[in-house]
């Protein structure tokens, strides 16, 4: 988000695999919709209703990092590009591109009468206008990042230049866009599939301003669905848009409705139980009993939750101590005894099903264990605490963790960490319970800030916004990125070189041309930032969920966001 969407813990994850169905077959575009056979339900059944905890964040595809907000803008808006079902980058208002030899120039040939949901002709102007405002510094995007590789986007973000509007992203006739590029990244497609390019319409942005969002009734997006009403206290729903160039959605209505934080995933079980959902996310203590039932559904997912340490708080300047208290996880146990055992325990940053996966990664102990090494943190703290000065445990700096503390699985996690740490390191670490909104507030106020300003100690998560290494690694670690939060290479640590070395190789990576090469730098980069205890996986997300046996056409695809074709195979059986 900024790269990125970003996930603080909060309720149960669970809850975030809500947006995480998608259809097997990404549309070819047609702009009939899909028949289906004999069984389809009356039209009055084509309900789709959808559990979302709380009002979401934004409808503004400009400033989208979280995956509640990201699946009704999904919906509604489109881009040039998007992923399809297997993570594969596929035209979509484009019709085609073509990407000059030096990987410098994209060219875009949109589709012909492209329309907004209200019918207003959509032209290559209006992809232009999107994107330029995206860079804005009035926007205000936290997502910005995502078109970092175009060119001058740090001359008009930082507000140096007023546009890039006939400079690097031009609209050379009502159907052409090219973009030009400040580096041949190998990413940037993958990255275009993210919102921050997806079309807005600015005539709507031009009456309404920054209420522009409570507005999608009188159109604004382009994608399979329109809004019909919203309400930021009860939910959203979606109808059909007529004026999609694609496929149309059987589904007469798509309804996202919302539910308050607190127990998030007990409520919208009881509500499914209740028959007034017909998709939930299944509260952990619930899941083994639900194993093997008929509405009973798993997959992966590409989410990691991990502890972040602080470089610039100190003790954590040092790396011996951030691994002492990497190794004093026992990731095994709290998976089993804590989460029910329904994630997987990882020492990785790229999670399994992602390209760039490393199967022989190792944790900081040279193992592929996940248990921990008591024996290794031990010695680790005692050399670290030699080499930082202090005497003894009792001269260490006062320890504080942070988490999003609404769930009362995570507040087991983080008690589960307290004791292994104080068991093992003989270290006392204070919770600090606060809400998703005000984590992600502090997060970001730890990117160049030691405590009080900045965190010393927190958990998160990440999801994949698209199937590339560069979303994990670079948006994370590399220098200037928005989400180092960790300060990882910007520091006076002693090993601040070493990481400076891996941001090198993360930036060559980056612009790689060479697809097994860029994957082996990656590989290498993230090997050393697990060393660096850069960040500390915890576990890997598994989506385990409840859908109504009458709903038709779902499959689970890994980033969660459903190809907006793909919506013409969904419907309601009788």
């Amino acid at each position: 988000m900024r790269s990125s969407k970003r996930f603080a813990i909060g309720i149960l994850p669970i809850f975030l695999c809500m947006l995480s169905i998608f259809l097997a077959a990404c549309g070819g575009g047609s702009t009939t919709t899909t028949t289906t056979a004999g069984n389809k339900a009356t039209d009055d059944k084509q309900v789709f209703r959808f559990p979302v905890v709380g009002d979401i964040s934004t409808f503004d595809p400009a400033l989208v990092q979280d995956t509640d907000s990201n699946f009704p803008i999904q919906s509604v808006f489109t881009g040039l590009v998007q992923l399809d079902d297997q993570l594969n980058v596929q035209p979509q208002l484009a019709q085609s591109y073509d990407k000059s030899a030096d990987g410098l120039t994209y060219t875009f040939h949109l589709r012909p009468n492209l329309k907004f949901s209200d019918g207003t002709a959509l032209t290559s102007a209006d992809v232009v206008y999107s994107i330029n405002r995206t860079l804005l510094p009035a926007t205000k995007s936290p997502v910005a990042g995502y078109l970092s590789l175009v060119k001058n986007f740090d001359k008009v973000t930082a507000g140096t230049i007023p546009t890039v509007v006939g400079d690097s992203v031009m609209a050379t006739d009502a159907n052409t866009v090219v973009i030009k590029l400040s580096a041949p990244g190998a990413y940037f497609l993958k990255q275009l599939t993210y919102p921050t390019s997806y079309v807005v319409e600015k005539k709507l942005i031009d009456q309404y301003g920054t209420a522009w969002t409570d507005h999608l009734t009188a159109g604004g997006g382009a994608g399979p669905w329109k809004v019909s009403s919203y309400s930021h206290s009860t939910g959203i729903d979606l109808v059909p848009n007529d004026n999609y160039y694609g496929s149309k959605p059987q589904l007469k209505k798509l309804s996202f409705v919302f539910f308050p934080t607190d127990n998030a995933v007990g409520t919208m079980y009881k509500a499914y139980q209740a028959k007034q959902l017909d998709y939930t996310p299944i509260p952990a203590a619930n899941v083994p009993d639900l194993i093997g039932t008929k509405e009973y559904i798993n997959s992966p997912r590409l989410t990691i939750r991990y502890l972040s340490m602080n470089y610039l708080a100190k003790p954590f300047d040092n790396i011996k101590i951030r691994q002492a208290f990497a190794l004093s996880i026992n990731k095994d146990e709290i998976v089993k005894t804590v989460l029910q055992g329904v994630y997987t325990a990882s020492n990785h940053v790229i999670p399994e099903g992602m390209p760039g996966y490393f199967p022989d990664l190792l944790g900081p102990d040279g193992q592929k264990a996940t248990s921990g090494n008591t024996a290794k943190a031990k010695q680790l703290l005692q050399d670290g605490m030699k080499e930082a000065g202090y005497s003894g445990i009792d001269k260490l700096p006062p320890f504080s963790i942070a988490y999003n503390g609404t769930s009362s699985a995570f507040k087991n996690a983080v008690a589960a960490m307290q004791q292994m740490w104080k068991q093992t390191l003989g270290v006392t670490v204070n919770a600090q319970p606060v809400d998703r909104a005000k984590l992600l507030t502090l997060e970001s106020a730890t990117t160049k800030n030691a405590p009080p300003k900045g965190l010393q100690m927190w958990i998160a998560g990440w999801n994949a916004d698209y199937s590339d290494p560069q979303d994990w690694l670079s948006v994370f670690f590399q220098k200037g990125s928005d989400y180092n939060q960790f300060n990882y290479g910007q520091n006076n640590s002693t090993n601040a070189s070493t990481q400076q070395a891996t941001q090198d190789m993360l930036a060559k990576a980056d612009i790689e041309q060479n697809d097994t090469t860029r994957l082996q730098m990656y590989n290498k980069a993230e090997q050393q930032i697990v060393n660096d205890a850069g960040w500390v996986s915890l576990w890997q997300e598994k989506l385990h969920r409840l859908i109504k046996p009458n709903v038709k056409g779902f499959v689970l695809n890994t980033v969660e966001i459903i190809p907006p074709n793909s919506w013409s195979k969904i419907y309601i059986s009788q």
